[in-house]
């Protein structure tokens, strides 16, 4: 981090995908060792990387349900960048808003070369494999983002959790580059309002914290992948056609709520509803957050370790500016006060 007369900062970009903030920090002032995404958020875990996280995370520059990411280089040519996300916690192994908001901005700065019109892949590693945010444009706007995730499958069904405040609930745990459990938010005697958002986060913290170090939250292959990152609660909404209308909200890390309808949720959902025929080969989920914000998502590929699923919505900046830390603040790098 530059210091500068007692101060230290760096440029950010603030976004915004269906409601859920993405705070984009273009460069660094140090490297990120390692050569992958996946070695590299295991570096940035400690040191400077993890001091500008809670810089841009706490009170009073961010709140308890900021999210951001790191841009970095690309595990190899075949990508634009990398990328690693964090939150109030520490760094996620996949994030889908903000890779819709990566995407966004690659091609609004410039970053990404694409047409006046038509559909322009940005492609971006991450540490749970290598994604794409194909951004659509229209008259030379940005008119759509689609997140193209890594393939996501079913983990396992109907286990049982006992919880303190909300009594036995079962649910089913799905990949989608982060290992999410669902359960019908009716289950757990609750409906997906802001009204209920306090009981909402209570069971979503419960039902990981039941699920943490359980054989169902080991990943088969990579401890550094493993634990449930979320819990997300979902519920009927009325049919408007073919496909699925479902209104969610993801609790993920420790109590934090996502205001869009989760874009790696979102594909965890789609491949449990396909695995169950709710979702037929080819109909959309129409995937609605606790704001009433809008995801679509649909499977668009078949691949050997699960399917490839396609979740499209918007992406919109709301700011860019930087943020310091003056040598004499008392509070330093900031506070979360829930």
């Amino acid at each position: 981090m530059k210091r500068e007369s007692g101060i230290v900062g760096n440029r950010n970009l603030d976004y915004h995908t269906a409601g859920e903030p993405f705070r984009i920090v273009p460069a660094l002032p140090f490297q990120i060792e390692g050569t992958t995404a996946l070695e590299r958020r295991e570096y940035a875990m400690t040191g400077d990387a993890d001091k500008i996280r809670r810089l841009l995370v706490n009170e009073p520059r961010g709140h308890a349900d900021m999210y951001g990411g790191f841009v970095v280089p690309p595990d190899d040519p075949g990508a634009h960048f990398g990328a690693l996300f964090w939150h109030r916690e520490g760094f996620s192994t996949v994030c889908g808003h903000g890779t819709m908001a990566l995407g966004t901005w690659a091609v609004r700065s410039g970053l990404v070369r694409a047409p006046d019109d038509g559909d322009t892949d940005v492609v971006i590693d991450i540490p749970s494999g290598r994604v794409t945010a194909r951004i659509t444009m229209l008259d030379s706007k940005v008119s759509e983002v689609a997140f193209h995730n890594v393939p996501s499958y079913v983990v396992d069904r109907d286990i049982e959790v006992k919880t303190a405040d909300f009594g036995r609930l079962r649910v089913d745990l799905a990949w989608s580059g982060a290992l999410y459990a669902s359960l019908p938010a009716a289950t757990a005697g609750l409906e997906v309002t802001p009204s209920n958002l306090a009981k909402l986060v209570a069971a979503g913290h419960q039902v990981a914290a039941a699920l943490a170090g359980t054989a169902a939250a080991h990943h088969p292959s990579d401890t550094r992948l493993e634990g449930v990152f979320g819990t997300i609660f979902h519920e009927p909404m009325g049919s408007s056609g073919p496909g699925l209308r479902q209104r969610n909200v993801s609790i993920f890390a420790d109590g934090q709520v996502d205001r869009s309808p989760s874009g790696s949720g979102t594909a965890a959902r789609v491949a449990l509803l396909t695995d169950s025929g709710e979702l037929a080969e080819g109909e959309v989920l129409e995937h609605y957050s606790m704001i009433d914000s809008r995801f679509a998502a649909q499977v668009v590929e078949r691949a050997p370790k699960g399917l490839v699923v396609e979740v499209s919505g918007r992406a919109f900046p709301v700011g860019e500016g930087k943020f310091t830390l003056d040598a004499d603040d008392e509070l330093g790098l900031g506070f979360v006060l829930r």
